[in-house]
Protein backbone atom coordinates (compact mmCIF):
# COMPACT_ATOMS: atom_id res chain seq x y z
CA UNK A 1 0.00 0.00 0.00
CA UNK A 2 1.70 3.51 -1.05
CA UNK A 3 2.28 6.03 2.06
CA UNK A 4 1.61 8.83 -0.20
CA UNK A 5 -2.17 8.47 -2.47
CA UNK A 6 -1.94 9.10 -5.81
CA UNK A 7 -4.12 11.70 -7.67
CA UNK A 8 -5.41 9.68 -10.28
CA UNK A 9 -8.17 12.67 -11.50
CA UNK A 10 -7.44 16.01 -12.21
CA UNK A 11 -10.71 17.41 -11.11
CA UNK A 12 -11.35 21.20 -12.15
CA UNK A 13 -7.47 21.88 -11.86
CA UNK A 14 -6.64 23.64 -15.56
CA UNK A 15 -2.74 22.89 -14.66
CA UNK A 16 -3.40 19.09 -13.62
CA UNK A 17 -5.88 18.47 -16.54
CA UNK A 18 -3.17 19.82 -19.24
CA UNK A 19 0.01 18.16 -17.50
CA UNK A 20 -1.85 14.94 -17.09
CA UNK A 21 -3.88 15.08 -21.25
CA UNK A 22 -0.08 15.52 -22.10
CA UNK A 23 1.26 12.70 -20.62
CA UNK A 24 -1.75 10.25 -21.63
CA UNK A 25 -0.93 11.44 -25.09
CA UNK A 26 3.04 10.86 -24.94
CA UNK A 27 2.91 7.52 -22.75
CA UNK A 28 -0.63 6.27 -22.85
CA UNK A 29 -1.71 7.33 -19.10
CA UNK A 30 -0.30 9.74 -16.43
CA UNK A 31 2.77 8.14 -15.02
CA UNK A 32 3.43 7.53 -11.23
CA UNK A 33 5.53 10.02 -10.18
CA UNK A 34 2.95 12.58 -11.80
CA UNK A 35 0.27 11.42 -9.92
CA UNK A 36 2.01 11.29 -6.81
CA UNK A 37 3.57 14.91 -7.61
CA UNK A 38 0.08 16.35 -8.22
CA UNK A 39 -1.17 16.90 -4.43
CA UNK A 40 0.73 20.36 -5.51
CA UNK A 41 0.59 20.96 -9.16
CA UNK A 42 3.43 23.81 -8.64
CA UNK A 43 5.83 21.62 -7.19
CA UNK A 44 4.81 18.95 -10.25
CA UNK A 45 5.62 22.16 -12.91
CA UNK A 46 9.08 22.16 -11.44
CA UNK A 47 9.96 18.69 -11.35
CA UNK A 48 8.97 18.46 -15.02
CA UNK A 49 10.57 22.32 -15.88
CA UNK A 50 13.60 20.28 -13.75
CA UNK A 51 13.70 16.80 -16.17
CA UNK A 52 13.07 19.19 -18.88
CA UNK A 53 16.42 21.01 -18.35
CA UNK A 54 18.09 17.94 -18.26
CA UNK A 55 17.37 16.49 -21.57
CA UNK A 56 18.05 19.63 -23.08
CA UNK A 57 21.43 20.56 -21.53
CA UNK A 58 23.28 18.64 -23.13
CA UNK A 59 25.54 18.25 -20.04
CA UNK A 60 25.18 14.54 -20.10
CA UNK A 61 25.06 13.01 -23.17
CA UNK A 62 21.84 11.85 -24.78
CA UNK A 63 22.70 8.23 -24.66
CA UNK A 64 23.69 7.84 -20.98
CA UNK A 65 20.60 9.95 -20.23
CA UNK A 66 18.33 7.25 -22.25
CA UNK A 67 20.04 4.37 -20.46
CA UNK A 68 19.68 6.08 -16.63
CA UNK A 69 15.33 6.49 -17.29
CA UNK A 70 15.58 2.93 -18.46
CA UNK A 71 17.76 1.72 -15.37
CA UNK A 72 15.49 3.57 -13.27
CA UNK A 73 12.58 2.39 -14.67
CA UNK A 74 14.11 -1.21 -14.45
CA UNK A 75 14.56 -0.18 -10.44
CA UNK A 76 11.14 0.92 -10.23
CA UNK A 77 9.14 -1.99 -11.87
CA UNK A 78 8.17 0.27 -14.92
CA UNK A 79 6.64 -1.45 -17.89
CA UNK A 80 8.49 1.29 -20.54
Amino acid sequence: MPRVREIVDAGDDPLLQKMFEQERRMYGDVVNPSRVLAHRPEILRAAKALYAACDTSGLVPMALLSLVYTRVAAINGCPF
